[in-house]
């Protein structure tokens, strides 16, 4: 059986997080900006990406963030709030200002510009590549992009809420410091400063996960809130260990201590799925991986993540992605590279 530390790690290393672009957003007086929906902005920020989430830390000064049919949310110096399923939102001075005008076309006129790309909203202007000096600047705001891959199976994202807020005081200690000496380091253009933006960003993520993971009571909905049950998440844990084993619902409830009736019933309440859908996603997932990252073939690969056969492997693949596995692969490996 292989080691795996725990699901949520299993699944943010297969899904590829990747940390990009920053915006140094300087603001002053009163002042509202719009960002659209992360599908808009990905050919811009973080090309070839299948997702992107979006977050923000105030490191000074306050302001409020509003999305659509959720109550505006007030954010503080050293507040990291991240938009894990990419809404349109709009951060401002105050609930309810209209937000400066900007063509949207911006985003891919800077796109190649060293980064962190400096932004200034000062009442109604708009002034990109401009930053205020720090002590004129009433808030300032540094903005982080996260790549992520939604297919074949990431239940990650849905499981997450659409706005995640890290209050100051809950962040670890390390967290907001060394995102913001990531920031400056990069516009000093110190040696490694972008691939220091790239890692950090991506630790503020695995770190707001693990927070709102932590306090989840064990009856929680969703696939995070499965991880929390005892024995679904046993279940889980023992799938993601070992995807090439012969799974079936009375092995998997033998070693939870369920019947086969009860693994069903409280899995498909949790994750919306039954157990043995969820195998058959995950080796999808894990498929994936495999074929991108390695140069095994398509028969050794089958065998690596439970399938007997290679042709049994490539009709549950194609199901899973509408492609092929040896035609998937080379599609991946044409993709353009993502922007760091």
């Amino acid at each position: 059986m292989t080691a795996v530390l725990d699901p949520l790690s299993d699944v943010l290393r297969s899904v590829r997080l990747r940390g990009s672009v920053f915006f140094h957003v300087s603001c002053r007086d009163q002042w509202s900006a719009k960002a659209p929906h992360s599908s808009e902005m990905a050919p811009a920020v973080m090309p070839g990406a299948e997702h992107v989430i979006e977050y923000h830390l105030f490191v000074k000064g306050q302001g409020w963030l509003s999305v659509e049919g959720e109550p505006p949310l007030h954010l503080g110096e050293g507040d990291i709030v991240m938009l894990p399923h990419g809404d349109a939102h709009v951060l401002s001075s105050a609930p309810g200002l209209p937000p400066t005008d900007s063509d949207g076309e911006w985003l891919f006129r800077v796109r190649d510009n060293p980064k962190p790309i400096p932004v200034t909203y000062r009442g109604h202007m708009f002034e990109p590549g401009s930053l205020l000096p720090p002590e004129d600047a009433s808030a300032i705001i540094v903005c982080g992009f996260i790549a992520c891959d939604l297919r074949p199976f990431n239940p990650l994202i849905n499981a997450l809420p659409r706005l995640l807020h890290l209050p100051a005081e809950g962040v670890g200690a390390w967290v907001a410091p060394m995102l913001e000496q990531a920031a400056s380091e990069s516009v000093e253009r110190r040696a490694g400063g972008a691939a220091l933006l790239q890692r950090v960003s991506e630790m503020v993520f695995v770190d707001g996960a693990r927070r709102y993971l932590d306090p989840l009571p064990p009856q929680a909905q969703g696939w995070l809130g499965a991880l929390r049950d005892r024995q679904i998440g046993r279940a889980i844990t023992l799938m993601h260990g070992a995807p090439d084993e012969p799974w079936t619902l009375e092995a998997l409830g033998r070693h939870v201590g369920l019947s086969r009736s009860a693994l069903h019933e409280r899995f498909v309440a949790l994750t919306g799925m039954a157990p043995m859908q969820y195998l058959a996603n995950w080796r999808m997932q894990c498929g994936a991986r495999l074929l991108r990252e390695g140069r095994s073939g398509v028969a050794a690969i089958a065998l690596e993540v439970g399938y007997d056969s290679e042709a049994a492997f490539s009709r549950a693949f194609k199901r899973a992605t509408g492609l092929p596995p040896g035609t998937w692969r080379r599609a991946q490996q044409q993709s353009p590279e993502l922007s760091t």
